[in-house]
Protein backbone atom coordinates (compact mmCIF):
# COMPACT_ATOMS: atom_id res chain seq x y z
CA UNK A 1 0.00 0.00 0.00
CA UNK A 2 1.42 3.39 -1.03
CA UNK A 3 1.79 5.92 1.77
CA UNK A 4 0.49 9.35 0.88
CA UNK A 5 2.34 12.52 1.86
CA UNK A 6 0.74 14.86 4.38
CA UNK A 7 0.17 18.46 3.32
CA UNK A 8 -0.47 21.49 5.52
CA UNK A 9 -2.33 24.23 3.66
CA UNK A 10 -1.72 27.56 5.36
CA UNK A 11 -4.27 30.10 4.18
CA UNK A 12 -6.67 27.44 2.97
CA UNK A 13 -9.64 29.79 2.48
CA UNK A 14 -7.88 32.22 0.12
CA UNK A 15 -7.64 31.98 -3.66
CA UNK A 16 -4.42 29.92 -3.71
CA UNK A 17 -5.52 27.81 -0.75
CA UNK A 18 -8.82 26.82 -2.34
CA UNK A 19 -7.03 26.13 -5.62
CA UNK A 20 -4.59 23.87 -3.77
CA UNK A 21 -7.43 21.93 -2.20
CA UNK A 22 -8.97 21.31 -5.63
CA UNK A 23 -5.61 20.00 -6.87
CA UNK A 24 -5.13 17.82 -3.80
CA UNK A 25 -8.62 16.37 -4.20
CA UNK A 26 -7.50 14.97 -7.57
CA UNK A 27 -4.24 13.58 -6.15
CA UNK A 28 -5.52 11.50 -3.24
CA UNK A 29 -3.34 8.57 -4.17
CA UNK A 30 -0.27 10.75 -3.54
CA UNK A 31 -1.28 13.34 -0.90
CA UNK A 32 -3.64 13.87 1.98
CA UNK A 33 -4.54 17.09 3.79
CA UNK A 34 -3.06 16.85 7.29
CA UNK A 35 -3.55 20.44 8.46
CA UNK A 36 -5.57 23.52 7.51
CA UNK A 37 -5.29 27.09 8.73
CA UNK A 38 -7.16 30.27 7.86
CA UNK A 39 -6.98 33.85 9.06
CA UNK A 40 -10.60 34.85 9.66
CA UNK A 41 -12.97 32.86 7.43
CA UNK A 42 -14.19 30.37 10.01
CA UNK A 43 -17.27 29.43 7.98
CA UNK A 44 -15.34 28.23 4.94
CA UNK A 45 -12.64 26.68 7.12
CA UNK A 46 -15.32 24.64 8.90
CA UNK A 47 -16.66 23.34 5.59
CA UNK A 48 -13.14 22.42 4.45
CA UNK A 49 -12.37 20.67 7.73
CA UNK A 50 -15.58 18.66 7.65
CA UNK A 51 -14.92 17.57 4.05
CA UNK A 52 -11.23 16.69 4.47
CA UNK A 53 -10.94 15.62 8.13
CA UNK A 54 -7.43 16.97 8.76
CA UNK A 55 -5.72 16.16 12.05
CA UNK A 56 -5.11 19.86 12.75
CA UNK A 57 -7.26 22.96 12.16
CA UNK A 58 -6.17 26.47 13.11
CA UNK A 59 -7.75 29.93 12.96
CA UNK A 60 -5.03 32.58 13.17
CA UNK A 61 -7.21 35.55 14.15
CA UNK A 62 -8.36 35.33 17.74
CA UNK A 63 -12.04 36.19 18.05
CA UNK A 64 -12.73 35.44 14.38
CA UNK A 65 -15.01 32.53 15.26
CA UNK A 66 -17.30 31.01 16.13
CA UNK A 67 -14.93 28.09 15.77
CA UNK A 68 -15.28 24.40 16.45
CA UNK A 69 -14.04 22.56 19.50
CA UNK A 70 -10.53 21.23 18.99
CA UNK A 71 -9.44 24.04 16.70
CA UNK A 72 -6.33 25.96 17.67
CA UNK A 73 -6.52 29.75 17.56
CA UNK A 74 -3.97 32.54 17.44
CA UNK A 75 -1.05 33.45 15.18
CA UNK A 76 1.04 30.55 16.55
CA UNK A 77 -1.24 28.06 14.75
CA UNK A 78 0.63 28.70 11.48
CA UNK A 79 3.91 27.48 12.95
CA UNK A 80 2.19 24.60 14.75
CA UNK A 81 0.58 23.37 11.54
CA UNK A 82 3.82 23.75 9.56
CA UNK A 83 5.93 21.72 11.97
CA UNK A 84 3.68 18.75 12.69
CA UNK A 85 5.16 15.27 12.34
CA UNK A 86 2.37 14.17 9.98
CA UNK A 87 3.12 17.05 7.58
CA UNK A 88 5.62 16.48 4.76
CA UNK A 89 4.79 19.46 2.55
CA UNK A 90 3.74 22.93 3.72
CA UNK A 91 1.82 24.92 1.14
CA UNK A 92 2.20 28.47 2.43
CA UNK A 93 -0.56 30.58 0.88
CA UNK A 94 -0.77 33.09 3.72
CA UNK A 95 -1.04 36.70 2.55
CA UNK A 96 1.57 39.10 3.91
CA UNK A 97 4.45 39.04 6.34
CA UNK A 98 2.64 36.66 8.69
CA UNK A 99 3.92 33.74 6.61
CA UNK A 100 7.61 34.25 7.43
CA UNK A 101 7.84 32.40 10.74
CA UNK A 102 5.94 29.36 9.47
CA UNK A 103 8.24 29.05 6.46
CA UNK A 104 11.38 29.28 8.58
CA UNK A 105 10.06 26.77 11.11
CA UNK A 106 9.08 24.26 8.41
CA UNK A 107 12.47 24.50 6.71
CA UNK A 108 14.23 24.00 10.04
CA UNK A 109 12.28 20.74 10.34
CA UNK A 110 13.41 19.57 6.91
CA UNK A 111 10.08 19.98 5.12
CA UNK A 112 9.30 21.03 1.58
CA UNK A 113 7.67 24.47 1.49
CA UNK A 114 5.52 25.07 -1.57
CA UNK A 115 5.73 28.82 -1.32
CA UNK A 116 2.95 31.12 -2.51
CA UNK A 117 3.73 33.69 0.17
CA UNK A 118 5.90 36.24 -1.66
CA UNK A 119 6.61 38.23 1.46
CA UNK A 120 8.62 35.42 3.06
CA UNK A 121 11.43 35.69 0.51
CA UNK A 122 11.10 39.44 0.07
CA UNK A 123 11.50 40.12 3.78
CA UNK A 124 13.96 37.44 4.70
CA UNK A 125 15.46 35.67 1.71
CA UNK A 126 18.80 35.28 3.47
CA UNK A 127 17.05 33.82 6.53
CA UNK A 128 15.20 31.33 4.34
CA UNK A 129 18.43 30.21 2.71
CA UNK A 130 20.09 29.74 6.10
CA UNK A 131 17.09 27.77 7.41
CA UNK A 132 17.27 25.44 4.39
CA UNK A 133 20.93 24.76 5.10
CA UNK A 134 20.40 24.15 8.82
CA UNK A 135 17.32 21.98 8.56
CA UNK A 136 17.60 20.39 5.15
CA UNK A 137 14.26 21.73 3.94
CA UNK A 138 13.56 23.02 0.45
CA UNK A 139 11.56 25.85 -1.11
CA UNK A 140 9.60 25.20 -4.29
CA UNK A 141 7.82 28.25 -5.72
CA UNK A 142 4.10 28.31 -6.44
CA UNK A 143 3.97 31.65 -8.25
CA UNK A 144 3.37 30.90 -11.92
CA UNK A 145 6.36 33.00 -13.00
CA UNK A 146 8.85 31.32 -10.68
CA UNK A 147 7.38 27.90 -11.33
CA UNK A 148 7.98 28.55 -15.02
CA UNK A 149 11.61 29.46 -14.42
CA UNK A 150 12.10 26.38 -12.25
CA UNK A 151 10.61 24.15 -14.94
CA UNK A 152 12.93 25.65 -17.57
CA UNK A 153 15.96 25.28 -15.32
CA UNK A 154 15.42 21.83 -13.84
CA UNK A 155 18.44 19.66 -14.58
CA UNK A 156 20.55 22.57 -15.83
CA UNK A 157 23.37 24.24 -13.89
CA UNK A 158 22.85 27.89 -12.96
CA UNK A 159 26.10 28.83 -14.67
CA UNK A 160 24.39 28.29 -18.02
CA UNK A 161 21.84 31.06 -17.38
CA UNK A 162 22.35 34.51 -18.87
CA UNK A 163 19.12 36.02 -17.55
CA UNK A 164 15.49 35.34 -16.78
CA UNK A 165 12.53 37.34 -18.04
CA UNK A 166 9.42 37.46 -15.87
CA UNK A 167 6.16 38.28 -17.62
CA UNK A 168 3.58 40.72 -16.25
CA UNK A 169 -0.01 40.96 -17.44
CA UNK A 170 0.11 44.74 -17.11
CA UNK A 171 -2.96 44.64 -14.89
CA UNK A 172 -6.20 46.54 -15.48
CA UNK A 173 -4.40 49.83 -16.21
CA UNK A 174 -2.05 48.62 -18.94
CA UNK A 175 -3.60 50.92 -21.53
CA UNK A 176 -4.42 53.84 -19.23
CA UNK A 177 -2.55 57.10 -19.66
CA UNK A 178 -0.76 58.80 -16.79
CA UNK A 179 -3.54 61.39 -16.54
CA UNK A 180 -6.20 58.67 -16.48
CA UNK A 181 -4.37 56.83 -13.69
CA UNK A 182 -4.81 59.86 -11.43
CA UNK A 183 -8.55 59.09 -11.36
CA UNK A 184 -8.36 55.30 -11.03
CA UNK A 185 -10.84 53.93 -8.48
CA UNK A 186 -10.82 50.87 -6.26
CA UNK A 187 -13.40 49.24 -8.50
CA UNK A 188 -11.15 49.86 -11.51
CA UNK A 189 -8.12 48.39 -9.75
CA UNK A 190 -9.96 45.18 -8.87
CA UNK A 191 -10.90 44.37 -12.48
CA UNK A 192 -7.97 42.18 -13.43
CA UNK A 193 -8.18 41.17 -17.10
CA UNK A 194 -6.79 37.62 -16.91
CA UNK A 195 -6.41 36.34 -13.33
CA UNK A 196 -8.93 35.75 -10.56
CA UNK A 197 -7.14 36.54 -7.30
CA UNK A 198 -7.63 37.99 -3.84
CA UNK A 199 -8.16 41.74 -3.44
CA UNK A 200 -4.71 42.58 -2.11
CA UNK A 201 -2.76 40.77 -4.82
CA UNK A 202 -5.11 42.16 -7.48
CA UNK A 203 -4.26 45.70 -6.39
CA UNK A 204 -0.57 44.74 -6.32
CA UNK A 205 -0.94 43.62 -9.93
CA UNK A 206 -2.52 46.95 -10.82
CA UNK A 207 0.38 48.95 -9.32
CA UNK A 208 2.99 46.40 -10.54
CA UNK A 209 4.22 46.14 -6.93
CA UNK A 210 3.49 42.45 -7.31
CA UNK A 211 6.10 42.20 -10.06
CA UNK A 212 8.64 43.96 -7.85
CA UNK A 213 8.04 41.34 -5.17
CA UNK A 214 8.56 38.63 -7.79
CA UNK A 215 11.85 40.14 -8.97
CA UNK A 216 13.15 40.07 -5.38
CA UNK A 217 11.88 36.50 -4.99
CA UNK A 218 13.62 35.43 -8.20
CA UNK A 219 16.89 36.93 -6.95
CA UNK A 220 16.76 34.68 -3.88
CA UNK A 221 15.25 31.58 -5.48
CA UNK A 222 17.66 31.37 -8.39
CA UNK A 223 20.68 33.22 -6.96
CA UNK A 224 20.74 35.74 -9.79
CA UNK A 225 21.90 39.36 -9.67
CA UNK A 226 19.21 41.95 -10.26
CA UNK A 227 20.71 43.02 -13.59
CA UNK A 228 20.06 39.46 -14.84
CA UNK A 229 16.31 39.62 -14.08
CA UNK A 230 14.07 41.46 -16.54
CA UNK A 231 10.33 42.10 -16.76
CA UNK A 232 8.19 42.32 -19.88
CA UNK A 233 4.45 43.00 -20.20
CA UNK A 234 2.54 40.10 -21.74
CA UNK A 235 -1.22 40.83 -21.66
CA UNK A 236 -2.38 37.29 -22.49
CA UNK A 237 -0.67 35.73 -19.42
CA UNK A 238 0.12 32.57 -21.40
CA UNK A 239 3.94 32.73 -21.37
CA UNK A 240 4.77 32.72 -17.67
CA UNK A 241 8.54 33.31 -17.91
CA UNK A 242 11.54 33.00 -20.21
CA UNK A 243 15.02 31.73 -19.43
CA UNK A 244 17.86 32.87 -21.70
CA UNK A 245 20.99 30.72 -21.65
CA UNK A 246 24.57 31.79 -22.29
CA UNK A 247 24.53 30.40 -25.82
CA UNK A 248 21.55 32.58 -26.74
CA UNK A 249 18.92 29.84 -26.56
CA UNK A 250 15.66 30.81 -24.84
CA UNK A 251 13.20 28.46 -23.14
CA UNK A 252 9.72 29.48 -22.04
CA UNK A 253 6.95 27.78 -20.12
CA UNK A 254 3.43 28.32 -21.44
CA UNK A 255 0.01 27.49 -20.11
CA UNK A 256 -3.48 28.87 -19.64
CA UNK A 257 -3.70 31.48 -16.84
CA UNK A 258 -4.58 29.05 -14.07
CA UNK A 259 -2.78 28.46 -10.78
CA UNK A 260 -3.61 24.75 -10.69
CA UNK A 261 -0.56 23.69 -12.71
CA UNK A 262 2.06 25.60 -10.64
CA UNK A 263 0.43 24.37 -7.43
CA UNK A 264 0.60 20.77 -8.65
CA UNK A 265 4.22 21.12 -9.80
CA UNK A 266 5.25 22.61 -6.45
CA UNK A 267 3.86 19.50 -4.76
CA UNK A 268 5.46 16.96 -7.12
CA UNK A 269 8.68 18.64 -8.39
CA UNK A 270 10.77 17.35 -10.09
CA UNK A 271 8.27 14.69 -11.12
CA UNK A 272 5.27 15.34 -13.35
CA UNK A 273 2.05 13.48 -12.66
CA UNK A 274 -1.22 13.26 -14.61
CA UNK A 275 -3.92 15.71 -13.58
CA UNK A 276 -7.34 15.78 -15.23
CA UNK A 277 -8.08 19.31 -14.01
CA UNK A 278 -5.55 21.02 -16.29
CA UNK A 279 -7.06 21.39 -19.78
CA UNK A 280 -5.01 20.64 -22.92
CA UNK A 281 -3.20 23.65 -24.32
CA UNK A 282 -4.39 24.90 -27.72
CA UNK A 283 -1.97 27.54 -29.09
CA UNK A 284 -4.57 28.68 -31.62
CA UNK A 285 -7.03 29.53 -28.88
CA UNK A 286 -4.50 31.76 -27.13
CA UNK A 287 -3.06 33.50 -30.19
CA UNK A 288 -1.78 36.07 -30.83
CA UNK A 289 0.81 36.44 -28.07
CA UNK A 290 2.17 39.97 -27.65
CA UNK A 291 4.86 41.60 -25.53
CA UNK A 292 5.39 45.21 -24.49
CA UNK A 293 7.92 47.21 -22.52
CA UNK A 294 7.18 48.07 -18.89
CA UNK A 295 6.12 51.68 -18.32
CA UNK A 296 8.26 52.22 -15.25
CA UNK A 297 7.52 55.95 -15.22
CA UNK A 298 3.75 55.39 -14.88
CA UNK A 299 3.97 52.48 -12.40
CA UNK A 300 6.70 53.60 -9.97
CA UNK A 301 6.09 50.85 -7.41
CA UNK A 302 7.94 48.38 -9.62
CA UNK A 303 11.17 50.39 -9.73
CA UNK A 304 10.91 51.22 -6.02
CA UNK A 305 10.75 47.52 -5.22
CA UNK A 306 13.67 46.59 -7.46
CA UNK A 307 15.78 49.37 -5.92
CA UNK A 308 14.83 48.13 -2.44
CA UNK A 309 15.98 44.64 -3.42
CA UNK A 310 19.30 45.97 -4.64
CA UNK A 311 19.77 47.97 -1.43
CA UNK A 312 19.20 44.91 0.75
CA UNK A 313 19.13 45.12 4.53
CA UNK A 314 15.68 46.06 5.75
CA UNK A 315 14.74 47.91 2.55
CA UNK A 316 12.82 44.98 0.98
CA UNK A 317 10.91 44.47 4.24
CA UNK A 318 10.09 48.18 4.37
CA UNK A 319 8.93 48.10 0.74
CA UNK A 320 6.71 45.09 1.40
CA UNK A 321 5.21 46.40 4.65
CA UNK A 322 4.61 49.91 3.31
CA UNK A 323 2.91 48.44 0.27
CA UNK A 324 0.76 46.10 2.35
CA UNK A 325 -0.37 48.89 4.63
CA UNK A 326 -0.98 51.38 1.82
CA UNK A 327 -3.01 48.79 -0.11
CA UNK A 328 -5.08 48.08 3.02
CA UNK A 329 -5.85 51.80 3.36
CA UNK A 330 -6.68 51.97 -0.36
CA UNK A 331 -9.00 48.95 -0.06
CA UNK A 332 -10.73 50.73 2.83
CA UNK A 333 -11.43 53.64 0.51
CA UNK A 334 -9.35 56.26 2.33
CA UNK A 335 -6.68 57.07 -0.29
CA UNK A 336 -6.28 57.20 -4.04
CA UNK A 337 -4.54 54.71 -6.29
CA UNK A 338 -1.52 56.95 -6.85
CA UNK A 339 -1.05 57.36 -3.08
CA UNK A 340 0.12 53.74 -2.78
CA UNK A 341 3.41 54.28 -4.61
CA UNK A 342 4.01 57.66 -2.98
CA UNK A 343 3.65 56.06 0.47
CA UNK A 344 6.09 53.31 -0.45
CA UNK A 345 8.66 55.81 -1.67
CA UNK A 346 8.34 57.95 1.43
CA UNK A 347 8.69 54.92 3.73
CA UNK A 348 11.82 53.75 1.91
CA UNK A 349 13.35 57.22 2.16
CA UNK A 350 12.68 57.32 5.90
CA UNK A 351 13.32 53.71 6.92
CA UNK A 352 15.12 51.90 4.11
CA UNK A 353 18.51 52.02 5.85
CA UNK A 354 17.32 50.16 8.96
CA UNK A 355 19.25 46.96 9.78
CA UNK A 356 17.83 43.71 8.44
CA UNK A 357 20.31 41.03 9.40
CA UNK A 358 18.08 39.17 11.86
CA UNK A 359 14.49 38.05 12.02
CA UNK A 360 13.75 40.47 14.88
CA UNK A 361 15.31 43.38 12.97
CA UNK A 362 13.14 42.61 9.96
CA UNK A 363 10.01 42.35 12.08
CA UNK A 364 10.86 45.72 13.67
CA UNK A 365 11.39 47.30 10.23
CA UNK A 366 8.09 45.81 9.07
CA UNK A 367 6.26 47.33 12.04
CA UNK A 368 7.96 50.70 11.61
CA UNK A 369 6.95 50.87 7.94
CA UNK A 370 3.34 50.06 8.74
CA UNK A 371 3.22 52.75 11.42
CA UNK A 372 4.83 55.23 9.04
CA UNK A 373 2.12 54.67 6.42
CA UNK A 374 -0.70 54.83 8.96
CA UNK A 375 0.62 58.10 10.34
CA UNK A 376 1.10 59.50 6.84
CA UNK A 377 -2.59 59.02 6.14
CA UNK A 378 -3.68 59.83 9.71
CA UNK A 379 -5.38 56.45 10.07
Amino acid sequence: MTTTRGVAVLGSTGSIGTTALRVLARQRDRFHVAALTAFTNATLLRAQAHALAPTYVGLAQNGAGPYDAGWRTGAHCLVEAATRDDVDVVLNAVVGAAGLDATLAALERGKRVALANKETLVMGGHLVRAACIRGGGEVVPVDSEHSAVLQCLTGRPGAEVRRIILTASGGPFREWTRDELRFATLSDALQHPTWSMGRKITVDSATLANKALEVIEAHHLFDLAYDRIDVVVHPQSVVHSFVEFVDGSVLAQLGAPSMELPVLYALTHPERVPDTGVPPFDPREHSPLTFERVRFEDFPALQLGIEAGRAGGAAPAVFNAANEQAVAVFLAGHIGFHDIASAIGAALNALGVLPGDTRDALVAADAAARCFVMERFAC
